[in-house]
Parts: structure tokens; C-alpha cells; sequence
């Protein structure tokens, strides 16, 4: 079993159905965490590394803080990986890296990333989990109350708020009706 921020997530689950055990983590935001993190949509608790196990405590404590992850580039469909070494691949990789800076370019796929960070800010940023979320509702439910709204002395009288049935719908209105001539 993995504890992140007090929170069990068993070893046997997929992570997508584990992350929905946060308080305010549904499947598509758990969707979007495994994306951000690189992990594939069949990868249990179990097998995740104590380093991506890290990574994902890190971003649940502040996501406004974490960094975005970097986008690369993807492979055209033609692609064929290459057979050469990890050291030549490198190599090949720092001379391309020095000979793009001489020439003060960005590659293509930075200047894709920021043109994109303009245009669609990252949902994940606003992300609120647990305690957080709570205080907020909590304080959303209050401000209802102190200004009287219709919803607000549906929750001060414990009924229900969404347009549910209740039993005694005459009961209801007789309350309703009693706390505003008192009000």
C-alpha cells in the first residue's frame, strides 16, 4: 500500500481509479494526472517508482506551484527507432544541442510550448484536493447562509438543496414560510 498525503492507495488498483480516492479527484482529472506523469492507462500503484511516487505527492501538496512538465515532440508515423547506442545517441544529441545554440535558435517545439501556455493556461494549476476543497465548500455554504438565498436556509434547516423530493413537501413550505416572516 502507497500513503500520499494521508491518503491509501492500494497496490492492486489501476492509479487512474486510485487517484480518485482525493477528495475532489474525479476520473478525468485522475486521467489528466496519469497523462502529466507518463503513466500509461494500465499501470497499477505497485508498479509505480518511488520516484514518480514522489513526483505525483509533490504536485498533490501545491499544484500551482509544480512545473509544468516539458512536451516533446512527437514521432512522425514513419519513425523507426534507431539501433545506435545510448552513447552515440548522446553524443549526436550535444553536438545538435552546441550547433543550435551557435545559431541562437530555439527548437520548435519550445516556442510551440509557450505560444500554447498563452493560448490554453493548464487546467491542473487550479487544482483544489482535499482540506483545501472542503474549507471552500464549507465557506461557499456559509456565504449562502449569511446573505439568505433560498439555498442557503435549505442548508441551515438540513433539507434538501438540489430540488429533491422530500417527504412532507407541505411540512417544507410551512417551514420555509415560518423562518421568513421571522426573518
Amino acid at each position: 500500500m502507497v500513503y500520499v498525503l494521508g491518503v491509501n492507495l492500494p497496490d492492486r488498483q489501476l492509479v487512474k481509479f486510485a487517484l480518485t480516492q482525493f477528495y475532489g479527484i474525479g476520473h478525468h482529472t485522475a486521467a489528466r494526472i496519469c497523462a502529466r506523469f507518463q503513466m500509461h492507462n494500465t499501470c497499477k500503484v505497485r508498479d509505480l517508482t518511488p520516484l514518480q511516487v514522489t513526483a505525483l505527492a509533490s504536485f498533490l501538496s501545491s499544484p500551482k506551484d509544480s512545473i509544468s512538465p516539458p512536451r516533446f515532440p512527437r514521432a512522425p508515423p514513419d519513425f523507426v527507432p534507431s539501433t545506435k547506442t545510448h552513447q552515440q545517441l548522446l553524443q549526436e544529441f550535444r553536438a545538435a544541442r552546441v550547433q543550435r545554440e551557435a545559431e541562437n535558435k530555439r527548437p520548435e517545439f519550445l516556442l510551440r510550448r509557450r505560444r500554447d501556455a498563452r493560448i490554453l493556461p493548464d487546467p491542473l494549476k487550479s487544482l483544489t484536493i482535499e482540506a483545501e476543497l472542503k474549507q471552500e465548500i464549507r465557506e461557499n455554504i456559509a456565504h449562502q447562509k449569511m446573505i439568505g438565498s433560498y439555498v442557503g436556509r435549505r442548508h441551515a434547516m438540513a433539507l434538501p438543496v438540489r430540488g429533491q423530493t422530500t417527504q412532507n413537501n407541505a411540512r417544507t413550505a410551512k417551514k420555509l414560510n415560518r423562518v421568513e416572516r421571522y426573518s
